[in-house]
């Protein structure tokens, strides 16, 4: 039986792949463990991209989301630090500090011990780092918009107020006169 993979099959199964950090030629490498997709990276090393994309999570989690979209924060960083060596150094005294916050590598810590780690270093440059570009890089992606129920911007299209303004589905019914028809 020949199976067809179809878009949205394609983009859901890639998007929710686990994804795996890797050293190839030389090179970090992170990928879906299905090969779906793949970031190279040239500023970090395996051991911080792992932590990186685990930290991205660990600050935004949405199981919804695969983690092609954390992935995708983290080539970003990479990107950055690579060109500003400051950056990089941040980044890696950042890492360097959560193994160091406990005495046990903070990979190997509870989901609870990790995010007491990361509240102890809230004030951190790097967790300020980290967390901005998460946040941005995150959130700012198109591809997770529709995982949310946001359509985009309305403002070029007059609005939301006559253009699906309780379409999302999981915010409260409004009184009628806050969503009254569209003109006729």
């Amino acid at each position: 039986m020949k199976r067809i993979l179809d878009r949205r099959l394609f983009l859901r199964t890639a998007a929710s792949t686990a994804a795996t950090v890797a050293v190839a030629g030389g090179t970090t490498v992170i990928a879906a463990s299905n090969g779906a997709w793949a970031m190279t990276l040239s500023a970090f090393d395996a051991a911080t991209a792992r932590v990186l994309l685990v930290m991205t999570r660990d600050l935004y989690p949405h199981d919804m989301l695969g983690d092609v979209y954390y992935a995708e924060v983290v080539e970003s960083l990479d990107k950055k630090a690579k060109a500003d060596p400051r950056l990089a150094e941040t980044i890696r005294e950042g890492v360097a500090a959560l193994d160091r916050a406990t005495g046990v590598p903070w990979l190997q810590l509870s989901p609870g011990g990790r995010l007491e780690v990361l509240k102890a270093m809230e004030t951190s440059p790097f967790f300020q780092t980290v967390k901005g570009e998460t946040l941005v890089g995150l959130y700012n992606n198109k591809l997770v918009w529709h995982h949310f129920g946001y359509q985009g911007s309305s403002a070029e299209f007059g609005g939301y107020l006559h253009r699906g303004f309780q379409d999302a589905g999981w915010t409260m019914q409004p009184d009628a006169e806050a969503s009254p028809p569209p003109p006729a």
